[in-house]
């Protein structure tokens, strides 16, 4: 059982940055790979970035390709999402995820979600 805690979601003008956290429980944090996910008003929820067990391996949707950052500290539990350049088409539902495989783009692949950090970015 993995649990997922996301924090750093907020409020930013369009242009600006935010650092997102996603803190998991147990010992096997290494055995997932990790992704990000995001749902906004009225849409359905949708891939944004993975990134591999050993973080050496990581892939974005192309609306963040550039922008966005995903990293991960194995010795902290920890997966972060570094987003620059933030844009008001960005404002959602952040939500981290765990994968008991080698990471995919397909949420149906996760094994274990986060509640969400939301994000809002001002025009």
């Amino acid at each position: 059982q993995v649990q997922l805690v996301e924090s750093g979601g907020g409020l930013v003008q369009a242009g600006g940055s935010l650092r997102l956290s996603c803190a998991a429980s147990g010992r096997t944090f290494s055995s997932y790979a990790m992704g990000w996910f995001r749902q906004a008003p009225g849409k359905e929820r949708e891939f944004v970035a993975v990134i591999s067990r050993s973080g050496i391996s990581t892939y974005y949707a192309d609306s963040v390709r550039d922008r966005f950052t995903i990293s991960r500290d194995n010795a902290k539990n920890t997966v972060y999402l570094q987003m620059n350049s933030l844009k008001p088409e960005d404002t959602a539902v952040y939500c981290c995820a765990a994968d008991n495989g080698s990471g995919a783009t397909t949420e149906s692949r996760y094994d274990y979600w986060g509640q969400g950090t939301q994000v809002t970015v001002s025009s």
